[in-house]
């Protein structure tokens, strides 16, 4: 059989945690997937999987060789992609994660306008708020923000985006404004479930001492746009992104909580899998929202 293709299909096991889900993803019959892994086997003379009526995992060895035999896959992918780049312009389906909120307020906005500048790329934006493994759920790319916990994957800077405590007007006349960050103890807080350790806000004083601030909400959401609203209703103070806040602050439904503290920057990237080569789509799209999001000016995000 194949090397490659053995390969492939184990490597394809693993990821799928099974046989079923694995001959799905290749579209190939579960027997097939089953006679291609039972022959690498064969071949090295090493058993690479623990099978049981429930679950199918990796062995030790299983393991040590997913990991060279994903960068042999990857690598041949690549080559593969190359010569195709060589002869055709960005094309195909480009299937992209991004968080809710900033799929809804920024990518959303800006996709029209590559579409139309890339007419044979096709895009699948999957919105959603969770940590997605790229390559094994078939993404390639995702846009993240903060600090990067995958030291693995490539990244490049988009922009940046400023974080605030922000509460309305309404709020302030009902329970007063705090005037140092210990004075939050004594205030309604709303918190962004999708933020990693939501519960602590990571603030810096005005002397510029870092501090974190367990803060228990009165409120906790996981869709930035309903903390927002609920903000703006007087609920009690959030502390959101400014691609959020940006317009209501505009118009003053919202305001600065404690005006004299440094605003918080944290980088937008783009991330995608490793490697020498980047498919021209992710290129093409990535180049583009570096020059869309500096147009638009560092304010908005």
């Amino acid at each position: 059989m194949d090397r490659l293709t053995e390969m492939e299909a184990f490597a394809t096991v693993v990821d799928q945690g099974g046989f079923t889900d694995a001959a799905k993803k290749m579209g190939i019959s579960k027997s097939a997937v089953s006679k291609h892994v039972s022959s690498l086997e064969a071949r090295l003379g090493a058993r690479l999987l623990n099978r049981t009526t429930r679950r199918v995992s990796p062995t030790e060895i299983g393991l040590a060789y997913y990991d060279r035999a994903r960068r042999v896959l990857n690598d041949a992918g690549e080559a593969d992609a190359l010569v195709s780049s060589m002869q055709s312009a960005p094309s195909g389906l480009l299937r992209i994660s991004v968080a809710t909120d900033f799929g809804v307020n920024l990518m959303s906005p800006v996709l029209g306008q590559f579409l139309n500048e890339y007419p044979d790329i096709t895009v699948n934006m999957v919105l959603n708020n969770r940590f997605v493994e790229l390559i094994s759920e078939g993404f390639d790319m995702a846009v993240r923000i903060g600090e990067l916990e995958d030291n693995t994957l490539r990244a490049r800077k988009l922009t940046e985006t400023t974080t605030r405590m922000i509460a309305s007007p309404a709020y302030f006349a009902r329970y007063g404004r705090p005037e140092k960050i210990d004075d939050l103890n004594e205030h309604k807080l709303l918190h962004y479930s999708n933020q990693a350790n939501s519960a602590v806000w990571k603030l810096t004083a005005p002397s510029g001492e870092k501090r974190q601030v367990r803060t228990a909400g009165w409120l906790t959401v996981n869709d930035g746009q309903s903390l927002l609203n609920a903000c703006i209703s007087g609920l009690g103070i959030a502390y959101l992104p400014s691609f959020l806040y940006a317009d209501a602050m505009e118009k003053g439904l919202v305001e600065d909580v404690i005006p004299d503290l440094p605003v918080e920057t944290k980088g937008i990237f783009a991330v995608y899998p490793p490697g020498r080569f980047t498919q021209p789509k992710v290129r093409a799209f990535i180049d583009f929202l570096v020059h869309a999001f500096a147009e638009k000016g560092p304010d908005r995000w």
